[in-house]
């Protein structure tokens, strides 16, 4: 016996798949070939790097990354000890203020919360920009530029209203009978926020850390506005670098540090993209 023929919608269905395939595969190729190319381009010899769109290298090459490592002058293991450094400090800073701020905002009842809530979230409407002179008066003032302080010192104070308004949007689902519970038993705020709030408060927490360590690692006008000395230089302003010390003669080396860039961020990504995923979920940030 022979299979029925599908009937006119399932025709239809099929073709709407195949195009639908189709277009996604192109996008993802189109997507995508940027980057295979930065990494193919990276092991090609100086004079094949433009001469074909073909990512792959006809001639497998280290010798961009050998040069590329010292080739403005300071070693590329500095800018990336200093880009892990200011990284950790500002992901350090902004799980303990922004969930410290977090709790009190969802839990503490304190004259004209509302108020301060909105005008913290205000905060998200204004640009770096609208911000960049006043804060490097301050810091000028207090001899902090050319240091990471600038960079660091203000994620202790609840700086990013963002991450705040998600943790405290996950703090809202969190059932009050369980505060409850533990006042009952004696406990105060701090022990609430301890033992009750931080343990289900971890999705929020990963998702904070691993986009924080992200945006803070690919910045570069920040820390182009307060870091000077090329000793502190993070990997940004160490490729910026990079291109003025090549006077635009040599991209071999800058697209093989480019690749090394890229390692950090991709890697703590996708070690916790399904949490992070979680996180993003679970706050009702959609």
């Amino acid at each position: 016996m022979t299979a029925p023929a599908p009937s006119r919608p399932g025709r239809r269905r099929v073709r709407f798949h195949w195009r639908a395939h189709t277009v996604l595969l192109v996008t993802l190729v189109v997507m995508i070939y940027p980057l295979v190319w930065l990494v193919g381009a990276s092991f090609k010899p100086e004079n094949q790097i433009f001469t074909t769109v073909n990512p792959l290298p006809f001639q497998f090459t280290f010798g961009n990354y050998v040069s590329g490592w010292t080739a403005t002058g300071t070693s590329f293991t500095v800018y990336l000890a200093n880009s892990v450094t200011v990284s950790v400090c500002v992901v350090v800073g902004n799980l303990i203020s922004c969930s410290l701020a977090a709790y009190a905002f969802a839990r503490l009842d304190f004259a004209l919360r509302r108020m301060w809530f909105g005008l913290m979230l205000g905060t998200l409407m204004l640009p770096f920009q609208a911000t960049l002179i006043p804060q490097y008066t301050i810091f000028y003032r207090l001899n902090w530029i050319n240091t990471f302080l600038p960079l660091v010192v203000p994620y202790f104070l609840a700086y990013d209203a963002f991450f705040i308004f998600l943790m405290v949007q996950f703090i809202r689902g969190i059932p009050r009978e369980l505060d409850e519970a533990a006042a009952l038993d004696g406990a105060g705020h701090v022990r609430v926020f301890f033992t009750i709030i931080v343990p289900l408060l971890r999705p929020a927490l990963i998702t904070t850390g691993v986009l924080t360590f992200i945006w803070t690692f690919n910045d570069f006008l920040r820390q182009l506005v307060y870091l000077s000395d090329n000793s502190r230089y993070t990997v940004p302003l160490g490729l910026n670098s990079f291109i003025d010390k090549a006077s635009g003669s040599s991209y071999g080396g800058m697209l093989a540090m480019s690749v090394v860039t890229l390692v950090p961020t991709i890697a703590v990504f996708l070690i916790s993209q399904r949490r992070l995923v979680d996180g993003v979920a679970n706050t009702g940030i959609k």
